[in-house]
């Protein structure tokens, strides 16, 4: 199976996310960055022509071989239905409408669920929230790797399975870390969901849905945009805890590689964070960086320092008041 990773535990930190003070800072030295807290423009028409674009695919998959459906899952449906949740992660931040219309992004945001194939939207934002306000929070911040995580997935092999395995970790790890009430709005998403499944299945058959589903998995899987998922927070350097990335993936998947920027101003939307840079280069021309998510996967794999212990934690005080 490989050399087991070398941490035994996660990098325990006893101070607050960076993040807070550095927006302070820049908010005061550059005011004209609050200009771009506003909605894209075309964001909805992006997410509009996804969406039919993979309701057009789902008509051609209907006849071919499992084998090729399987193929252009991967090659195609996982692109597009990776870059539709990243749309979500935007559309969480109401950057598709505008924080005056709170409603409208959620109802888009099931919209743009719709290829995914199984209800996501709602609680992703639900949990997203906490992801920003308790950064590496333990038991608050579930995108945080469980302690079985860490202990058991600590081998190339193993490391190799548990990022093929990220779609059911991130569905089943917040009912266990920190579980939530259901509430009306994703009773909502998964009806809508479910009722387009059904209709597509009616129309066209189980092809199309394998394909959309197939999509979602491998997407979100072993796959070269997945490289995100790892590069954005888990400690390459010591005491870095969030990395840019500004290659051309970004192109793709609504410029998430601006992942400094983006937790710095999570109400400014993926199309103007490359404007934050270049407003104020001199807060992060210095940081380390990732030039590669490909090449980050790599990493993630073979070395052994590298694993999910590899995220830095800290006490929040919710946190806390719930033990």
């Amino acid at each position: 199976m490989g050399n087991s990773a070398g941490r035994s535990d996660f990098e325990w930190v006893y101070s607050d996310q960076p993040h807070t003070q550095r927006r302070k800072e820049m908010l005061a030295k550059y005011p004209a960055i609050k200009s771009l807290m506003r909605p894209d423009p075309h964001l909805k028409w992006t997410v509009l022509g996804m969406v039919l674009v993979q309701l057009l695919a789902c008509w051609l998959v209907r006849g071919l071989s499992w084998r090729w459906l399987l193929f252009w899952s991967y090659a195609f449906g996982g692109c597009i239905n990776h870059s539709l949740t990243l749309a979500i992660h935007d559309i969480s931040h109401n950057t598709a409408f505008g924080t005056n219309f709170a409603s409208r992004n959620r109802w888009f945001a099931i919209f743009a669920n719709l290829p995914i194939g199984i209800p996501y939207a709602t609680s992703f934002k639900k949990y997203h929230v906490d992801h920003h306000r308790y950064l590496g929070g333990d038991g608050l911040d579930v995108d945080i790797p469980t302690n079985f995580e860490g202990w058991f997935f600590c081998t190339p092999a193993r490391k190799l399975l548990w990022l093929a395995l990220q779609p059911f970790f991130y569905s089943l790890r917040p009912l266990y870390v920190h579980p939530k009430a259901v509430t009306r709005m994703e009773i909502l998403n998964t009806l809508v969901q479910l009722a387009v499944d059904m209709t597509i299945f009616a129309l066209w058959g189980i092809k199309p849905i394998v394909y959309l589903l197939a999509s979602s998995f491998l997407g979100l899987g072993l796959h070269p945009i997945s490289g995100h998922f790892v590069a954005e927070h888990y400690m390459f350097l010591k005491g870095h805890e969030t990395y840019s990335y500004y290659g051309p993936l970004n192109w793709i998947t609504f410029n998430v590689g601006y992942h400094m920027e983006h937790h710095d101003f999570p109400s400014i939307p993926g199309c103007y964070l490359p404007l934050v840079r270049k407003i104020a280069p001199e807060y992060y021309a210095h940081l380390p960086q990732h030039h590669s998510w490909v090449k980050v996967l790599w990493d993630f794999v073979f070395e052994d320092s590298l694993g999910p212990y590899s995220r830095i934690k800290r006490k929040c005080k919710l946190a806390e008041d719930r033990l």
